[in-house]
Order: C-alpha cells, then sequence, then structure tokens
C-alpha cells in the first residue's frame, strides 16, 4: 500500500481535512461551525475525534498539522514532541485564535493515534528568510525584543506551493524565479518570492498588516486606534473586533465576500464601487513596491478564492503597471480553468493563475520529515 498521510488544518471554528495514498487524496471534508451555539461539534477535539471515526486510516504513515504561528522558533516543519507542545502554547499570545485550535488537534491525535508521527508545519515557517530589514519594526529595539514583536508573515505553506507551482508552470528552475504571490480569499496577503525564498509579505506580527481583507482592515494608521480609545472611548478588545472582525469589506459594503462586492458594483452601488477600488489599489501598490524590491520579477501569481476566480480583481489590481512589463490579456483573463497564464504572449511578466493547494504541502513536509 502507498503511503498514507492524513492532513489537519484546525481553524478558529473549522476543522480540514484530507486524505492522501501517496499524491492521490483519498477523502477530505470540512467539519464547521466547531464551537459555536446551536452549531457542530463542542470543541476541536471533538471535531477531530468525528474526522478520525470516519476515516480508514489503516497504513497511516504520518499526520500533518497546520499551525499558524511559530514564532522566532519553528523555521521548518518538526516533529510533535512534548517540546513542541509546549512552544506551542507558549506561542498562544501571538495567534490566539488559532494556536489554541492547532493544538487541540494536535493533542487529540497524537492520543488516539500514539504510533503515528505527527509533524507541525507553521504558516510563518516560509517567512523565516525575510532579512532583518524587512522583520523589524521602527519601534525601541528592547521593547520589541521583550514583547516579540517583529514581522512574521502568514499563509506561508500557501505562497510556498503557489510560488514552487508557479516556476513549474513557466518551465523554471525554482531556484531561479522571482515570483509576487498573492493570496487573495477571506484572508488575504502578497509576497514577494526570489528563488524560493520570502523577502518580502504583507501580513506582519499578526494577520491583521497588509492588503484588505474580508473582514480586517489591513493596513492602518496606529493613530486610528489611539483616537477610537481615546474619542470614542472604545476599550482593547471592541477596537480588536472591529479592525479584525467588522472592517474590510464587511465594513466599507456589509459584506465580506467578493462575489456579492462584485455583483453589486454591476449594479451601480456606489459602496461596492469604492470598496472595489479600495481592495485593488491596495494590491497594485503591493506589486509595484515588491516589483523594485526584487529587481527582476518573472511572474505575478493569482490564488485562493478571489485571487482563482476574480477575474475583475486580477485586471484592476495590475491595471497601470504595463511599464513594468506587467498585463492581463482580457480574454484570457476572463476564460479558462485550472492553472494557466492569463497574460499575453511574449509578456515581459507572466501573470498567472494557481490553485492553492496548502494541504498537498502540508502533506509533502510531513511525508518528508516522518520518513
Amino acid at each position: 500500500m502507498t503511503d498514507r498521510v492524513l492532513v489537519l488544518n484546525c481553524g478558529s471554528s473549522s476543522v480540514k481535512y484530507r486524505l492522501y495514498d501517496g499524491d492521490d487524496v483519498r477523502a477530505t471534508g470540512t467539519v464547521e461551525r466547531v464551537g459555536e451555539p446551536g452549531g457542530g461539534p463542542a470543541d476541536h477535539a471533538a471535531a477531530v475525534r468525528e474526522i478520525l471515526a470516519g476515516l480508514d486510516l489503516t497504513g497511516l504513515t504520518a499526520v500533518g498539522h497546520r499551525v499558524v504561528h511559530g514564532g522566532r522558533r519553528f523555521t521548518e516543519p518538526v516533529l510533535v514532541d512534548e517540546a513542541v507542545l509546549a512552544a506551542i502554547r507558549e506561542l498562544f499570545p501571538l495567534a490566539p485564535l488559532h494556536n489554541p485550535a492547532n493544538l487541540a488537534g494536535i493533542e487529540v491525535t497524537r492520543a488516539l493515534l500514539p504510533d503515528v508521527p505527527q509533524v507541525a508545519v507553521f504558516d510563518t515557517a516560509f517567512h523565516h528568510t525575510l532579512p532583518e530589514a524587512a522583520a523589524t519594526y521602527a519601534i525601541d529595539r528592547d521593547t520589541a525584543r521583550r514583547y516579540d514583536i517583529r514581522r512574521y508573515g502568514f499563509h506561508g505553506t500557501s505562497h510556498a506551493y503557489v510560488s514552487r507551482r508557479t516556476a513549474e508552470l513557466l518551465g523554471r528552475a525554482y531556484g531561479e524565479t522571482n515570483t509576487i504571490t498573492l493570496h487573495l480569499g477571506n484572508g488575504a496577503s502578497a509576497c514577494a518570492v526570489a528563488g524560493g525564498r520570502s523577502v518580502a509579505t504583507s501580513m506582519g506580527m499578526s494577520p491583521l498588516e497588509g492588503l484588505v481583507m474580508g473582514t480586517r482592515s489591513g493596513d492602518l494608521d496606529p493613530t486610528v486606534i489611539f483616537h477610537l480609545r481615546r474619542e470614542g472611548g472604545l476599550g482593547v478588545d471592541e477596537i480588536d473586533d472591529l479592525l479584525n472582525h467588522r472592517s474590510g469589506l464587511l465594513g466599507l459594503t456589509g459584506a465580506n465576500d467578493m462575489r456579492e462586492v462584485l455583483a453589486r458594483r454591476a449594479a451601480g452601488d456606489p459602496a461596492a464601487t469604492l470598496a472595489f477600488d479600495v481592495y485593488c489599489r491596495r494590491i497594485t501598490g503591493y506589486v509595484g513596491a515588491y516589483y523594485a524590491l526584487l529587481g527582476r520579477v518573472d511572474a505575478v501569481t493569482f490564488t485562493a478564492g478571489v485571487g482563482e476566480h476574480a477575474a475583475p480583481v486580477r485586471a484592476a489590481a495590475l491595471a497601470g503597471l504595463g511599464r513594468l512589463g506587467i498585463t492581463v490579456d482580457g480574454e484570457r483573463n476572463t476564460a479558462g480553468t485550472g492553472d494557466r497564464l492569463v497574460s499575453p504572449d511574449g509578456a515581459e511578466v507572466a501573470v498567472c493563475v494557481v490553485g492553492t493547494d496548502e494541504e498537498r504541502e502540508i502533506a509533502r513536509a510531513a511525508r518528508a520529515l516522518a520518513g
């Protein structure tokens, strides 16, 4: 029997799973509304037990777990032991919505499958190659060191997979390909990848920084926080909730789904039109900045739900970048499926659409470590 790997991705209120036989997917699914009143399983441990009970795990060689935050310590996937569990727990303050869920999934799987190697794959690990100038915030260095304040970056497994797949699509060696990857889903981030190394990314100490997202504001003058506290009387938790859960597309339009925003924009809704423009303008700025940092760009690649399916976003986000050799072919952009180029023949910079596959990236890492 081919080696079998189970991948578990415990989000804040869901658990995604995928079971591989070699490269073939044998089972996949998502348990939703975890821990929600009147929803699904009571907690992540219960959700994982439910998943494991429904799968044929004969011959399982490894379980790969997505862990959102690895801090400074974890720069690559690791086999889970007690020290790793303790370290993930210590990182709860840096990812309070995700690391506890990730840890719960690991602990219950270890208990139920004690003889199967468990591998933790960290969202932040791909970005450990960021230069210090990219990772460092310009605040008092002793304060930054004391509270672990720096840019960590996220969506690392997606940016790793997509940048590698882009090189394959172009028929180029990964170590010689420079790519700007745009992971545009409900969460969104940009990454500059130079020869397989992350050298710049838009998310920072948390996933709040950077691009406009479904419910997150992205880049914001910190004075807004002080102003809301002093003038509006909002507490820290209220401001946190506002910027993470009631901002972005949701804050601008009342809808966090780009499909609805595009439909309302097409119908002439001014709020949706403005939200679309803000969203795409932010992407344009990051692409231009990352072009300057990389010096040479071989491809700009869109991925995740919005990136893969919203042709108007791709066109608007790259409009005006023709002088950099970045153009979108109108017909290709609105046609076709799967991994593909949407730039004109002979374009200086390829514009690609690649379906992200974080689970496959996690399985690859788990298989390599489990031996």
